[in-house]
């Protein structure tokens, strides 16, 4: 037997616990997308087959064919509820942003950081920025 190094099994340990954790984020991604296309399909696929049934026989009643249209245009509402329910990321942004989301002590980001973070100009910009202002 050969003894190991007091260094191996943390390092084995550390590359472990790192990819549970990103496996753990990539099951969450999953989960989002695979309610999000299901969500999407039940919204939708109604409507696509009606709509080619409609275009084949002429059978279908147009007080029908409006409900499934809308019922694919509620799958436009449902996206924004069920992105915050699955990502943390997304509620800290929209929190970040949306006066009626933020946190009482966090600061209101003012309109220039965020053209900044926006930008995509870097250091450069913020320089000729504060000699305009």
């Amino acid at each position: 037997q050969v003894p190991r190094a007091p260094s191996q099994p943390t390092a084995g340990s550390e590359s472990r616990r790192f990819t549970n954790k990103h496996s753990k984020k990539a099951l969450k991604a999953s989960l989002t997308l695979g309610i999000l296309l299901g969500m999407f399909f039940v919204a939708w696929l109604p409507f696509f087959v009606t709509n080619v049934t409609q275009a084949v026989c002429s059978c279908v009643p147009a007080g029908f064919f409006d409900v499934l249209t809308w019922l694919g245009y509620c799958n436009s509402t449902m996206n924004p509820i069920i992105y915050p329910l699955f990502m943390r990321d997304f509620k800290r942004a929209m929190g970040k942003y949306l006066p009626c989301c933020r946190r009482s002590g966090e600061p209101r980001p003012s309109a220039i950081s965020l053209s900044m973070r926006n930008s995509n100009s870097g250091a450069r910009a913020a320089t000729s920025l504060k000699n305009v202002l």
